[in-house]
């Protein structure tokens, strides 16, 4: 994630307090100008080939309901952000709609935390609000700050973009389990196996989070594209929200997946233990054979029979010895030659 400092030239290296207005005006005849103060971006009124997007990180109250009044947006849009709901929302109120949504951030030992991200979008103009840095958000303005053309889109999809990229985050997301899991099983696959138990926990953890924070934006995604939520929306809207929709939904089959590669990972984790247990049963088993037949040996020669072998003192002995150790090594470079151990 960007600093703030690094987001505007003219701040110095020791400031690191967010600036209390970001905003870029997007004009497709005269060109994309940022705006950092508040006196200015009120006097914006953005007119036709024109678009303005105000990014606001942990406003101050006063600056927001300012904002609020200047470009009439929603008083319902403001009370959800400022209150303690963090689970999706989506709200058509007439001119303006606003939404709530939860990106993906990284957190550490592969754990995801979500950052809450209010849309509001107006009349050519839509403002993003988020108490934390928001990574998609600087990406997304670095790429569009000097490209042209932005201004001939509409708020609704310039929100359709922005969700898209929100979208993003799942993938990376995703991509990047996908990478962990990929790992764990090169690890499981070794030589040298070891105790995969706690990783594959962790990584369960995860997928299941990534669906818990996902699965609950449905109402969100599968609302905008409906006739009835903006039914004024031209055309090309519809089919941003119709195209972001689709995103969605391969979003949730990639979270779905993601559970499956760990349930996949935990089988194979379990049939290279299964496969462990079995070389050392068949090593403990090819010993029981060996000393088996050894105290068979033995047993004969401890009988109580008047044979002439019996009679031999300490060379019989020696030979018995010697005997049942060439047939112990005979075992043992056979079973090595057929490679049962």
């Amino acid at each position: 994630m960007k600093s703030t400092s690094s987001a505007s030239p003219s701040a110095s290296p020791d400031h690191a307090a967010p600036e209390p207005v970001r905003a870029l005006l997007f004009d497709a005849v005269a060109g994309n100008r940022e705006v950092e103060r508040l006196d200015q971006v009120l006097g914006l009124s953005p007119a036709q080939e024109q678009l303005l997007w105000i990014d606001l990180q942990d406003p101050d109250e006063a600056v927001l309901q300012t904002i609020a009044r200047q470009y009439s947006l929603p008083e319902a849009a403001i009370a959800g952000y400022l209150g303690t709901q963090t689970n999706p929302a989506l709200e058509n109120c007439g001119r303006c709609f606003w939404l709530r949504v939860v990106a993906v951030a990284d957190g550490p030992n592969d754990e995801y935390s979500g950052t809450v991200l209010t849309i509001i979008a107006g009349a050519n103009m839509v403002l993003t609000l988020h108490r934390t840095p928001v990574e998609f958000l600087e990406s997304f303005k670095e790429g569009k700050r000097c490209r042209g053309g932005m201004g001939t889109l509409g708020s609704g999809s310039f929100v359709a973009a922005l969700l898209d990229w929100h979208l993003g985050t799942y993938f990376e997301a995703v991509s990047r389990f996908e990478l962990a899991v990929e790992r764990l099983e090169v690890d499981i696959l070794s030589t040298n196996p070891r105790d995969c138990v706690p990783e594959l926990r962790t990584l369960r953890k995860g997928a299941s989070r990534l669906r818990r924070m996902l699965a609950p934006h449905r109402i969100v995604f599968t609302a905008l594209p409906r006739p009835d939520f903006r039914p004024e929306e031209d055309e090309q809207t519809d089919r941003h929200f119709r195209a972001l929709d689709a995103h969605y939904e391969r979003a949730m089959d990639m979270v779905e997946n993601a559970r499956d590669l760990v349930v996949g990972s935990f089988e194979l984790f379990s049939s290279q233990t299964a496969l462990v247990a079995n070389e050392t049963m068949k090593i403990l088993t090819f010993v029981t054979v060996v000393i088996g037949v050894l105290a068979v040996i033995g047993g004969i020669l401890g009988m109580n029979f008047e044979a002439p072998f019996f009679k031999t003192g300490v060379l019989g002995f020696t030979v018995a010895v010697v005997l049942m150790l060439v047939l112990a090594a005979g075992s043992i470079l056979l079973g090595r030659r057929r490679r049962w151990f």
